[in-house]
């Protein structure tokens, strides 16, 4: 079989000015993220060794690994802002969140930043909008991918829904291959309240909650 390389790489330039970039809620100003150092992993290993892992160790999450998620997830690989993941139209509907002990940030791809949405630890509020499941509540890092679909509406219409859905999910598999290849652990959620998910993270309608990724080291039993 042909070997194929899967590439951790830096991000890209500037976002242009096309681009579709709007911040739909109040944050901070966005700040440099850690730039991922460039490695490589066989893409074939890691679609096979890639599993849903729900059990965690205590051991922290550093930066630079989740820095390295959130551009596996979103992160620009093109000057005129394309991105890790396809989007109808190029108009990407979806925002990244990540929540830590330390704080809720949003995920800004222009220049592989993130703003910081909240202090504190919002992953109870976030654990508790899941139905309280383990993996939510232990894990180290809580990665919540939305979507504002209004961005894909206005050119699609009522395929705007099923178009934002596809693209959530090249989204998330990105994020858990990237999760495999760093020797972490992730798994995709589904089941959360909606709107739990919004006050958690301080949002409004207009943001609709797709996935919750737990994020961490593996742990005993996997």
């Amino acid at each position: 079989m042909e070997r194929r390389t899967f590439l951790v790489g830096a991000a890209a330039a500037a976002l242009s000015a096309c681009a579709k970039d709007a911040v739909p809620s109040a944050t901070g100003t966005p700040t440099p993220l850690p730039s991922p150092e460039p490695g490589a992993a066989d893409l074939d290993h890691v679609l096979e060794g890639r599993r849903s892992i729900r059990t965690f160790s205590a051991e922290p999450v550093d930066d630079v690994l989740l820095a390295h998620l959130l551009w596996a997830a979103q992160g620009q690989t093109a000057p005129w802002g394309g991105r890790t993941a396809p989007s109808a139209g190029g108009l990407y509907p979806l925002e990244v969140y990540l929540a830590t002990d330390r704080s809720l940030r949003r995920y800004v791809p222009d220049a592989h930043r993130a703003s910081e949405v909240a202090s504190g630890d919002r992953r109870g509020a976030i654990a508790d909008a899941t139905g309280g499941q383990e993996a939510a509540r232990d894990a180290p890092a809580l990665f919540v991918i939305t979507a504002v679909v209004e961005r894909t509406s206005g050119k699609y219409g009522d395929r705007a829904e099923r178009y934002v859905a596809l693209e959530a999910g090249h989204a998330c598999q990105n994020l858990l291959l990237e999760a495999t290849a760093l020797g972490l652990g992730a798994v995709p959620m589904g089941a959360f309240s909606d709107e739990g998910v919004r006050e958690a993270l301080g949002v409004g309608d207009e943001e609709l909650p797709l996935y919750v990724v737990p994020v961490g080291h593996p742990g005993e039993g996997g």
